[in-house]
């Protein structure tokens, strides 16, 4: 390969036969090294591809104000959850976790409070993505010197499960959003306040993610479910008129039918929460 810039000491740029444009990452991988020289793949620590011109100069801007050994421990990070999960993760993670977490870092050594009311869903709909959030937190622990509060574990995760399914973090960020608001809708008309540490709360919220996923995939399950539907009907017509709010609100925010049978499965599950 032939080296096309050099980014700083331990990251540069160049020319691969078959991906064209990549990243080579390693200690010392810059240093005196010249524009236009060959390199081997085996003096590099890793490599990746940043396949979008978008993500390329955003990667590029990245190094112009992280420092280098940020740099070096963000590769390592990516190496662990690489090896943790078993799969190559998308190449935007080095832009979007780093520049998150550079910030994060320089916003907790001012002694800046750091919040996440969606914390508690995060967790429940990405359970292994936020066990992986919670290690590399203890990791980043002992690396760099400085404690991370929890509320970050879940902007981890959303990147992780990002990285993982290669959906965009502002779609996912909105899906969590769409649960929150049908949750606050929910209490409205029910009139309760939900205690997100019962089980019936957990639950619901693994459906509507599940629910959301299958919408979104267009995985819709055969709606053999009238006769039932008709008894929730008759025995509970608060909770049943109000799944097909809810199912109302799933549609206009992801403009995509939601079949009739979620109707069944909501009005059992608010069902049980009115209990409350």
């Amino acid at each position: 390969m032939l080296i096309q810039k050099v980014l700083n000491n331990n990251v540069l740029i160049a020319s691969h036969p078959e991906y064209k444009e990549v990243i080579l990452t390693g200690k010392g991988i810059g240093f005196g090294k010249e524009v236009g020289a060959s390199i081997s793949l085996d003096h590099a620590e890793r490599f990746f591809v940043l396949k979008g011109q978008e993500e390329q100069e955003q990667y590029k801007q990245l190094l112009e104000h992280v420092d280098e050994q940020f740099i070096g421990v963000m590769n390592e990070c990516i190496d662990r959850l690489e090896k943790r999960f078993g799969v190559e993760l998308h190449e935007h993670i080095h832009v979007g976790l780093t520049d998150h977490l550079f910030y994060a870092i320089k916003r907790i050594k001012q002694g800046l409070d750091i919040r996440n009311p969606f914390l508690k869903e995060t967790e429940l709909a990405y359970p292994k993505e936020y066990a992986a959030a919670l290690e590399i937190v203890e990791w980043l622990k002992e690396k760099l010197h400085v404690s991370i509060p929890i509320g970050e574990v879940g902007f981890i995760t959303l990147h992780i499960h990002s990285a993982l399914t290669n959906r965009d973090i502002s779609e996912i960020n909105r899906h969590t959003h769409l649960i929150l608001e049908m949750v606050q809708v929910i209490e409205e008309s029910l009139k309760i306040s939900i205690d997100r540490s019962d089980i019936n709360y957990l639950r619901l919220v693994r459906h509507f993610h599940a629910s959301i996923e299958r919408v979104i995939n267009e995985q819709h399950e055969k709606d053999n479910q009238e006769v039932l539907a008709k008894v929730l009907q008759g025995e509970y017509p608060v909770c049943y008129n109000l799944a097909w709010k809810l199912i109302k609100i799933m549609q206009q925010e992801l403009r995509k039918p939601v079949p009739g049978v979620e109707a069944v499965y909501l009005t059992l599950h608010l069902q049980r929460l009115s209990k409350q």
